[in-house]
């Protein structure tokens, strides 16, 4: 295991790396870049003073030697300042970082919570009119809009009722734990509520699948309990799959939610990768997106051990999991 860990980590630093120069390319190639956007906002500036800038921050410079002064500064610690907030990039990613966390991990679990149970449900009573009832949630869940969602949330309880807050992460003039988890309240249910279908249908066709084997048929000839079989037998099978769907979404879910985090104002790491990239803050835009890329592999390395923890079939001896060799 140790040494499938140690390759993992170096399979991503290299993907780590090859991003890294790729996306600066990207950003590089944008059109425009801060020193336009400084003389558009100022007309004292010169065209002397527009070069003289430029030769300051290393934009008169080709794209590969400027990106190779960046990765040997970001190798000794140093991953610029941001332009938009000038400050250096990780304390403008910090707090940004925890209020995603709060957001996500609450949204994740919640949609745990409610769609796998709800898929295992299903899928031991298919075709019955709580599959039905349970199919067409799933389907209402996948198919409305975040954003139609997230609006009719803040109409409801926050306009009519006013019971709930529609934006920010805390009253003004308040601290405390529960003014902040009243203000995550709608943007958790938001997310939850898009990715509880998914985690329910992908959880309910593979129950559907596991149930249909013949061990599942031994099982119950041999006298096992039908709580038995589905947990102890099918579910274990089943949740290989769904943990594929978990990793991938948890990693997407600290830079994708932009949509939910615009609709409710909530300052998290989606709403300040799209700031960035629409101001032209190279080091703060490439420095989430590496972080993003960074997420979503260690998701796919927890998804890896779940594996092993979930199947003893598969193991590290060959050097990755799903060789079906054993140790």
């Amino acid at each position: 295991m140790i040494r499938y860990l140690v390759d993992r980590i170096v399979q991503a630093m290299i993907v780590i790396a090859l991003m890294s120069f790729v996306i600066y390319g990207l950003i590089g190639l944008m059109p425009g870049d801060p020193i336009d956007l400084m003389i558009s906002s100022n007309t004292k500036f010169t065209s002397a003073d527009a070069e003289r800038l430029k030769q300051v921050y290393g934009l008169d410079r080709p794209v590969l030697e400027r990106y190779a002064a960046w990765a040997t500064a970001a190798l000794q610690g140093d991953f610029g300042y941001s332009r938009s907030f000038s400050r250096p990039t990780l304390e403008v990613l910090g707090p940004r970082l925890a209020n995603t966390a709060a957001l996500m991990i609450g949204a994740f679990l919640l949609a745990l919570a409610v769609g796998l149970p709800a898929g295992i449900y299903a899928a031991t009573r298919p075709n019955s009119p709580a599959d039905a009832a349970i199919n067409l949630l799933c389907f209402l869940s996948v198919s409305v809009p975040t954003f139609w969602l997230a609006l009719m949330l803040i109409i409801v309880f926050a306009v009519l009722l006013g019971w709930l807050p529609a934006s920010g992460v805390g009253t003004p003039g308040q601290t405390g734990v529960f003014d902040a988890i009243r203000h995550l309240i709608l943007p958790v249910f938001t997310l939850a509520f898009v990715e509880a279908g998914g985690y329910a249908r992908y959880a309910r066709a593979a129950m559907r699948e596991a149930l249909r084997q013949d061990w599942i048929r031994t099982a119950r000839a041999k006298g096992a309990s039908g709580r038995r079989v589905v947990l102890g037998h099918a579910l274990r099978n089943a949740m290989i799959p769904v943990v594929t769907i978990m990793a991938l979404g948890f990693g997407t879910l600290f830079s994708g939610a932009l949509i939910t985090e615009q609709m409710f104002a909530y300052p998290g790491m989606g709403k300040l990768i799209f700031d960035a990239i629409n101001g032209n803050d190279y080091n703060l835009a490439l420095v989430c997106l590496l972080f993003a890329t960074l997420l979503t592999l260690l998701g796919n390395l927890a998804a890896d051990l779940a594996y092993v923890a979930l199947d003893p079939r598969i193991s590290f001896a060959a050097g990755a999991p799903g060789s079906g060799r054993g140790a």
